[in-house]
């Protein structure tokens, strides 16, 4: 099984590991920082270095194993590698993905709305909410809120707790309960000081001043009762 450095330092852009199997579709290796994607949050890209040669990694494969693009070479089983994530990519999705935390921690603290869905691609996301009525002047209430909230540098840190504890604890379980597959029996928590903490498996920065300026681009209504949030990041850091 390859063991997720993300889980232990979200800043590792590049790694040494081993490849444990070799295949033309498929790269798996004993340690990867690569992202393979869930939550609403795309696969990282990025490249291995074997013996003077790159593979360039597209995407991650539902079992977790490392897609190369087609046509690279790929390295065989028991070849000492070097790693190396997109690094723009990755820190504008840890950027993306902790913002929509920020507006999450602020729609359930002022609305008491929980989410039912997100998603991102670098720089962008949106986020849907069980919010049947908003306020006028919502949209620009709720930005100027959010990034209030992001200028306070809370500390985004995360946390590993077992499953029950996990499932019976309200607070960080903000999204339906049977998307964490029966088969996960450690839930990793992302904790942003004082505002938000969910059960999440997604990268992040590491405070909320490291996210940037938000804009709240578009608030629409999804149907009865619910509302989608678009979020825009501004590119650098």
């Amino acid at each position: 099984m390859t063991f997720p450095l993300y889980w232990r330092d979200q800043q590792t852009m590049s790694w040494s590991a081993t490849v444990v199997e070799s295949g033309p579709d498929a790269v798996v290796l004993d340690d990867s920082a690569f992202y393979p994607g869930g939550g609403g949050q795309p696969a990282d890209a990025g490249v291995l270095e074997w013996d003077g040669v790159f593979t360039r990694i597209g995407g991650v494969d539902g079992a977790g194993a490392l897609v190369p693009i087609a046509g690279d070479p790929v390295p065989p089983a028991g070849t000492a590698i070097v790693g190396r994530l997109d690094d723009a990519r990755r820190r504008s999705l840890m950027r993306t993905h902790s913002a929509l935390h920020v507006v999450c921690g602020v729609v359930y603290r002022d609305f008491g709305a929980l989410v039912t869905g997100s998603s991102m691609e670098p720089l962008t996301g949106r986020m849907d909410f069980n919010l049947p009525d908003v306020p006028d002047g919502f949209k620009a209430d709720l930005e100027r809120t959010v990034n209030e909230e992001i200028a306070l540098d809370r500390a985004i840190t995360a946390r590993v707790v077992s499953r029950d504890v996990a499932l019976a604890d309200s607070d960080v379980m903000r999204t339906a309960k049977h998307l964490i597959p029966a088969s996960v029996e450690q839930v990793r928590i992302i904790d942003v000081e004082g505002l938000d903490a969910q059960a999440d498996a997604g990268t992040h920065v590491a405070s909320t001043r490291q996210i940037g300026e938000v804009s709240i681009a578009k608030v629409e209504s999804k149907g009865k009762g619910f509302r989608r949030v678009r979020l825009v990041l501004p590119t650098g850091d």
